[in-house]
């Protein structure tokens, strides 16, 4: 029996899952006599490159806890793929923290640096839609920065996200660095979610940590990073976050206590993908040609399709409710998330993802077609 003080007592006001409301659709998508194309989600179908896969089992038989800040040669394989791939030099070797993928660092973020009810997280207009939980979680409140609007009085923790999920756009490094410097002056912290910084397309997203943005400073900032895209890791759990070495430490400190810890395999795998290159850019050129395959079908077929400049994700529009969008995609068998999922403002957009085989994105540029 529930007593009285536990009757009182509840969780933390959070939003529905989004995707439990693409049911509908999806079995609508699913009697497709060809077969259901799932768009809806960034999920990987490509295998896992063998120099990674052969790492995560290299250490199968290592008994003991994991570190919770990581080996030391996954931190130094961190910063040798910033410096190679991104130009970013400057950073700590302890300033680099794994986590276990990005989504729990997201979502416990405002509550691991301190956010506390009546506090202000601001966040992108179109969102990834954890942002807001991860704010809820810590009983914060939320607010949407439309384009070029800077954070208010009172914001605490400041997410930018370059490029965007769900847009794709890339906001110019001056853009970033103007954000940086607002939420500077009221005393927030700084959080960029640069899990697509591996894949330009028509733009060149700048990182958080070059100096052109924080200005010569790392002082409350971090960056979050994924393996999830890039290097096909969704299932493993591999991302890290590195930035200023005082609240990287403060982190740490904070999950070591609570045993937020990469296992030690993934860790040697996580080691492996940032040491290599070759698969980075092997993967990059898959979703180049699905993208290509997709932007066509699209503009071919009555959608527009704004920024997506970079990362996963084409955002299109045929200038109707996005849930009208969903149901005439579906009806083709091919399955898309609705702008909305992302934030209000996105109610005439559907997200499209490229993650799907070559297969799949081939039929659903010829459903578009017939």
């Amino acid at each position: 029996m529930i007593g009285p003080a536990s009757a009182h007592r509840g969780g933390p006001d959070l939003p529905d899952f989004p995707w439990d409301a693409l049911a509908g659709p999806k079995a609508t998508a699913g009697a497709h006599p060809g077969g259901i194309v799932d768009l809806s989600v960034g999920t990987p179908v490509d295998p896992v490159a063998p120099v990674i896969s052969t790492a995560l089992g290299s250490v199968a038989d290592v008994p003991g806890y994991p570190l919770t800040h990581g080996t030391p040669a996954l931190r130094e394989a961190v910063l040798g793929a910033l410096e190679r791939r991104h130009g970013i030099t400057g950073l700590h070797h302890d300033a680099v923290l794994p986590t276990i993928g990005s989504k729990e660092l997201v979502a416990w973020l405002p509550t691991l640096l301190g956010v506390r009810p009546g506090d202000v997280v601001a966040i992108p207009e179109l969102a990834y839609p954890t942002y807001e939980v991860g704010a809820r979680l810590a009983g914060a409140e939320v607010v949407r920065l439309r384009d070029g609007e800077l954070p208010p009085a009172g914001t605490t923790l400041l997410w930018v996200n370059s490029p965007s999920n769900p847009t794709g756009r890339v906001l110019p490094a001056q853009a970033l660095a103007e954000l940086v410097a607002a939420a500077r002056e009221v005393g927030a912290f700084i959080a960029s979610d640069e899990c697509y910084l591996d894949l330009p397309w028509t733009a060149r997203p700048a990182s958080v940590l070059s100096p052109e943005v924080h200005g010569g400073s790392l002082a409350d900032i971090v960056a979050a990073h994924s393996l999830s895209k890039t290097s096909s890791l969704a299932g493993y759990r591999a991302g890290f976050v590195t930035g200023d070495p005082v609240l990287v430490k403060r982190l740490l400190e904070v999950r070591r206590h609570a045993g937020m810890m990469m296992p030690r395999p993934v860790q040697a795998a996580m080691t492996a993908a940032m040491n290599d290159d070759d698969h980075v850019v092997a993967q990059r050129d898959r979703y180049a040609g699905r993208r290509k395959v997709m932007l066509e079908a699209l503009q071919a077929n009555g959608f527009r399709v704004d920024h997506s400049e970079a990362g996963l994700y084409l955002w299109a529009s045929r200038d109707e409710d996005a849930w009208t969008t969903v149901a005439w995609l579906a009806e083709r068998g091919v399955l898309v998330a609705p702008g909305t999922f992302y934030g209000p403002s996105g109610g005439k957009h559907v997200r499209v993802a490229l993650t799907a085989t070559d297969e799949r994105v081939a039929a659903a540029a010829d459903r578009l077609a017939g």
